[in-house]
């Protein structure tokens, strides 16, 4: 089962950069980054919408209400992540794209960890992956500089 996830994560992490690209080049049809970006997010909305309409079905419930307000700023924070795809891909390419992309990945991912925000369970931050750290924010300055 492992591999299988390990898998379909490379599979996703192959699909960032292919939407990246995608998007980038509808913006040069739409004319924005942002209508590009909104025509995305309602592609995938609908995309979604189906599949959720088609399988178990939308239950609203009314935890759905007593939650707290962060936990809905999901879309936000997707949004703000692929228009700064599109700005980016036609000025500093994909490459570079997402390895930056990436590095803010990292360090987020490393910082959430560690202090077990967000709801997840603490990992501290250790020598060994302080250095996997270090590690790619070097690939990244390397992937840029060539």
């Amino acid at each position: 089962m492992f591999v299988i996830l390990i898998v379909f994560s490379i599979l996703a992490g192959m699909a960032l950069p292919t939407q990246f690209s995608v998007n980038a080049q509808l913006r040069n049809v739409v004319g924005s980054p942002v209508v590009a970006s909104t025509v995305s997010f309602m592609v995938g909305a609908v995309a979604l919408l189906v599949v959720s309409l088609f399988g178990k079905g939308i239950n609203i419930k009314k935890e759905w209400f007593e939650a707290p307000w962060w936990v809905w700023t999901g879309g936000l924070l997707g949004a703000f992540y692929v228009v700064a795809t599109v700005i980016l891909i036609p000025r500093i390419g994909a490459a570079a794209t997402v390895s930056y992309i990436f590095a803010g990945q990292m360090i987020a991912s490393v910082l959430i960890d560690h202090f077990g925000i967000i709801g997840v369970q603490s990992h501290s931050l250790s020598l060994p992956r302080l250095c996997g750290l270090i590690l790619v924010l070097i690939g990244v300055v390397i992937v840029q500089k060539f």
